[in-house]
Parts: C-alpha cells; structure tokens; sequence
C-alpha cells in the first residue's frame, strides 16, 4: 500500500477526498491529515510517504510554499495539488516547481481516479528501473557515499539536493536515499538539515544578517520553519540564540 498525506485547511474535504480514496479501491492508505503547509512540513520530517495531496490556497504556509521547501528537503516526493480555476497560474507556478499532478475543485471521483491510477503505473515503472540499476559490487556503497558527502561539503547549502547528489554520482535519487541511511544511520534530509542549522548557529554569531537572510543562505525559503527547525535542533530560536550570543 502506497502512503498518502492530505492537506487542506477544510476538514470537510480532507474527509471527502479520504472517503473516495478509500472507494476506489487502490492499494492507496490515507495516513494522515494536515492543515497546513508547516503542520505538513513537521509531519513529513518524521514520517515516510509516497504522495501528497495539497491545496493551494491555506493559511500559514500556503501549497505553494510547501512545494517550495519540500525541493528543499532533498528528497523527492510527489504531489499532487488541488486549486479553484481561478487560480491556474498557481498551478503553473507549482508545474514549474516539479508537482506530479494537478486536480481541480470540485475533484471529481472520475477525475481523482485516473490520476491516481497513472501515477501507481509511474510509481510502477520507477521501481522496476531502480530493481535493475542497483550495483551489485559490495564496495560500490561506501565509495559512493564518500562522493556524495563531497558533493555536500563542497555545494553551497542552498544549493543541495537529493536529485543533484544522486546525479553527481550517477545513481537513482531513490537508492541514494537507502544508501545514505544504511551507510550512515541517518536520512539525508537529517544530515543536510543539520548542517543548515550549524551554518545557522554561525551567522547568527558572527553577523547581522537579518533572519529571513540567513534562512535563505542556508537554504530555507521559509523563516517559520527554519526557525521552527532550529529551535528543534537547538533549543532555543534563532532570535533567542542571538541573543545569547551577544551576551557572551
């Protein structure tokens, strides 16, 4: 069963869509539900999932800006967005972004289930090219590994992701996500997003970026969840680190 992620700030249609998912009878599971883009943000932080299902227009973070730091999270995940007509150079902007799909309200059963369908069949064919493209050498995985995190230590870190580290040493994004964890006992979202919060932590001491700057240097288009995910990491928020700092 693929894991599918609601988003919508309307309970109802989260509701409905979950109920026609579950009529359709694909190997589909809804798994959760979120409000908004930062709730879905910290959901998908922890937990694993194959599509995503997002509207646009929600308050907080809004669709787009979850698809925004979604590439950002160096991993590559699918979705889906769902908008009014009214709002199609939304869609466009999210098409220009990477989204898989778009579905437009009201969704429609019919319409809902040939989009899923044609995405199992990609999800499909994906996983029959990555069953023939793994090495079969035992000393390729860490050789490999050790040439990603060179590519880390050398890309600016708003540069990094998932699909530039794999192209760097000519593997699937897929696989180099499994690689990343075997190897190294850790996500490559967990890595890289460590990194971002040190090269945080050294701004914040050593200059007088303004927050939003330092965000954008260390790769989050999104002040609320990068200070979100400091205060995680660190303990305390960016401003609050600063001013620990200065006291000093």
């Amino acid at each position: 069963m693929k894991k599918v992620l609601l988003v919508d700030d309307e309970r109802w249609v989260r509701a409905a869509l979950k109920w026609t998912i579950n009529k359709l009878n694909l190997p589909l599971e809804v798994v959760q539900e979120c409000q908004n883009g930062l709730e879905a943000l910290d959901w998908i932080k922890m937990n694993d999932v194959d599509l995503i299902l997002t509207d646009i227009r929600m308050p907080i973070m809004d669709g787009l800006a979850l698809v925004k730091e979604l590439s950002i999270l160096n991993r590559k995940y699918d979705i889906i967005v769902i908008s009014v007509h009214d709002e199609f150079q939304f869609v466009q902007q999210a098409i220009r972004s990477g989204v898989t799909d778009y579905l437009l309200k009201p969704v429609e059963e019919s319409e809902l289930k040939v989009c899923l369908e044609k995405w199992l069949n990609e999800k499909s064919n994906e996983s029959n090219k990555i069953h023939h493209t793994l090495p079969a050498n035992d000393n390729v995985p860490l050789s490999t590994i050790e040439r990603v995190l060179d590519y880390i230590n050398k890309t600016p870190l708003d540069q990094i992701t998932l699909k530039e580290a794999a192209e760097s040493v000519h593997i699937n994004p897929s696989y180099l996500s499994q690689l990343f964890k075997q190897q190294l006992n850790k996500k490559f979202v967990d890595y890289v997003t460590e990194l971002r919060i040190e090269e945080g932590k050294r701004l914040l001491h050593n200059t007088t970026l303004r927050m939003s700057e330092i965000a954008e240097r260390v790769g989050y288009s999104d002040l609320a969840y990068f200070s979100n995910n400091f205060k995680k990491i660190v303990g305390v928020s960016p401003s609050e680190y600063r001013n620990i700092c200065i006291k000093e």
